[in-house]
């Protein structure tokens, strides 16, 4: 039991509460029971959009090829050489991807931990899922149209399609977190939540793989295909945009084994206004009384931190990789391919790692782990590796990654894989083992929350120190102080060995 837990009388008061409304607590069976199974596949299904679209694929290419050749064509940049002048307009196009990220935040904040609340209330969960995924599924579908110049959707329309479908995920996400701790016993959660991480960055690799071997490698190598596949046009951009109908059609199919199986705690007849009503109002409550929760807050402050340094990571890795080493579609590509395997291994790895040493323990030597090895990553470019220690060189003769400067950054590539996907694994056992069982739903909305509504921070700091030493590398180093005040406010978070009741 930890601090976090409310008096004797009002655990008792909750559990009536839950007794009315018909909320039967805590989950039975393994990883690999059909409830557990089922939850983690919900991630098969749908984090294949965040990773291809939000992070690999689609974003860069609408913040390169959309917004940023907007502004070249608008003149704004006319007396600067082509390359800087190319690096301003990126800039700006991935400023514009931020932008759009934090207003989903901003959105996010406002409404997720007031649905998170009423899902404690009774709310039952796969109504709601069923019409967040379908609108998400039909958002991704509309990428199609995202086509520089006036062919396609205005830009406008393009970023109110990405927000409202950031917004679509961060609820699927809020909903189907706080479905984890009825998935399987509480021994089993940590492995659960890892197997869904590790089977969400599998489906990606599957899907990396199609298009690479059906679109990009025929582009460029006329192989294995003589022409990429189904008519589609690379000068058209056809093998970027393609990734939103893949996406969608990926989600619409792979979610059904989820909603036969999944377990759904809420309460039939449960009204949704209502629902969120009281919801809303426990989180006021909530938050009013603060002390009473006091190490699931804290775990959230510090969850917020170090959670927006990994998106400022994993959302910039690809554009920094791509100006340093020049890496170009297919290189990128198979790197997004490269990490996402060893993400799939960081997702059983953070299940194994929270069983051993527990999830703040797990997540103190993640949270390590990723600035040493971020900081390794930024050591590697085109000339040299370990900030100019050991001088580049070409190892083998192959179309691409043929360097050492190459392979290194590969090597990274993996480890990040591995320990950014552990350290979600472990977040959310974490908040498992802090939050009361029965208020989880509003926490696990509090925390959906809590790496989105400061997800500015890091490319603010980004953009303040890059101006200040014009320099990339101490640019992207600005973000290790994100991770380093997360580490110390977790120090301070006190957690039992179990979950907490």
């Amino acid at each position: 039991m930890t601090e976090t837990s409310l008096s004797p009388g009002q655990d008792e008061e909750a559990a009536i509460v839950a007794a009315k409304q018909g909320v039967v607590p805590g989950g039975e069976g393994g990883a690999f029971g059909k409830t557990g199974f089922a939850w983690a596949w919900f991630e098969w299904a749908r984090n294949p959009y965040y990773i291809l679209i939000i992070i690999y694929v689609f974003a860069p290419y609408f913040a390169r090829d959309i917004i940023g050749a907007d502004i070249l064509a608008s003149g704004q940049l006319d007396g600067l050489d082509a390359d800087t002048a190319a690096q301003l307009a990126g800039a700006k196009g991935q400023a514009v991807v931020a932008s759009l990220s934090k207003w989903a935040g901003a959105i996010a904040a406002l409404t997720a931990p007031f649905l998170g609340a009423a899902f404690d209330r009774g709310l039952r969960r796969k109504p709601l899922l069923l019409l967040v995924l379908g609108g998400l599924s039909v958002l991704s579908f509309l990428l199609w149209w995202a086509i520089p110049g006036e062919e396609g959707l205005p830009t406008g329309a393009i970023i109110g399609i990405l927000i409202a479908a950031y917004v679509c995920y961060t609820f699927s996400e809020v909903t189907h977190n706080s479905m984890l701790p009825d998935a399987a016993r509480p021994s089993a959660l940590p492995a659960v939540s890892g197997m869904g991480l590790a089977l969400g960055n599998a489906a990606s690799t599957v899907l990396f793989i199609a298009i690479v071997f059906m679109f990009a490698l025929p582009d460029m190598m006329h192989w294995p295909f003589a022409e990429p596949l189904f008519g589609i046009d690379t000068s058209e951009y056809e093998h970027f945009r393609i990734a939103g109908p893949i996406c969608a059609v990926w989600l619409i199919v792979m979610i059904i084994p989820f909603f036969l199986y999944a377990k759904d705690t809420g309460r039939k007849g449960t009204k949704f206004f209502p629902s969120v009503k009281q919801g809303a109002q426990n989180v006021i409550r909530t938050v009013r009384k603060a002390s009473q929760h006091r190490e699931a807050f804290k775990f959230l402050i510090a969850r917020t931190i170090y959670a927006d340094g990994m998106f400022a990571l994993l959302a910039l890795a690809a554009v920094y990789v791509s100006l340093f080493l020049g890496w170009g579609i297919v290189e990128l590509t198979v790197y997004a391919i490269w990490a996402s395997v060893w993400a799939a291994v960081g997702g059983v790895a953070g299940g194994w790692f929270d069983s051993k040493l527990g999830p703040k323990n797990a997540l103190l030597m993640e949270l390590m782990a990723i600035v040493l090895i971020m900081f390794l990553s930024l050591s590697v470019t085109r000339d040299s590796i370990f900030y100019g220690l050991i001088e580049n060189r070409e190892l083998w003769n192959t179309p691409v990654f043929s360097s050492l400067s190459d392979v290194t950054y590969l090597m990274t590539g993996a480890l990040i894989g591995v320990f950014a996907t552990a350290n979600i694994s472990s977040s959310r056992s974490m908040l498992v083992h802090v939050a009361p069982k029965h208020m989880r739903g509003e926490f696990f909305g509090l925390y959906a929350i809590a790496g989105t509504v400061t997800v500015w921070i890091g490319p603010l700091l980004i953009e303040l120190f890059t101006t200040w030493s014009n320099s990339q590398r101490v640019g992207m180093s600005a973000i290790a102080l994100l991770f380093f005040c997360g580490f110390a406010v977790l120090t301070r978070v006190r957690v039992s060995k179990t979950p907490a009741e």
